[in-house]
């Protein structure tokens, strides 16, 4: 059987100015037939189910995922994001979401600081 190299659940709550208090969870696994990490993430301001695929890089320190989602800027439009985990210690990960815009550039739309309950 092949080792798992990273999976995890993040859930979070805070506060977001135009939706009040917010929950959100974000499970990650790696697929070994893929060769891919894998997951989802869901949030209360919302009814989309992101799907994400994606890598993790050389160091083992920056997961990259992509998926699509709806525009932010044009309702009804489904775009391209692309979210990076940067996994600062075993208690703190830093994750930034960015959409890709008419132009052809990444903007980043948010950053969400994790951080481990104990």
């Amino acid at each position: 059987m092949e080792r798992v190299p990273y999976q995890s659940a993040a859930e979070g709550q805070g506060e977001m100015p135009c939706d009040g208090s917010v929950t959100t969870m974000m499970p990650l696994g790696y697929d070994p037939q893929k060769k891919r990490y894998v997951g989802t993430w869901i949030g209360s301001m919302m009814s989309h189910l992101w799907v994400y695929e994606g890598e993790l890089d050389a160091s083992g320190s920056v997961l990259t995922l992509e998926t699509v989602g709806p525009n932010m800027a044009a309702e009804g439009e489904i775009v391209k994001f692309r979210d990076t985990i940067e996994f600062k210690s075993d208690e703190h990960r830093v994750l930034i979401s960015h959409m890709l815009g008419e132009d052809g550039k990444w903007l980043e739309i948010m950053t969400a600081d994790y951080r481990r309950n104990k």
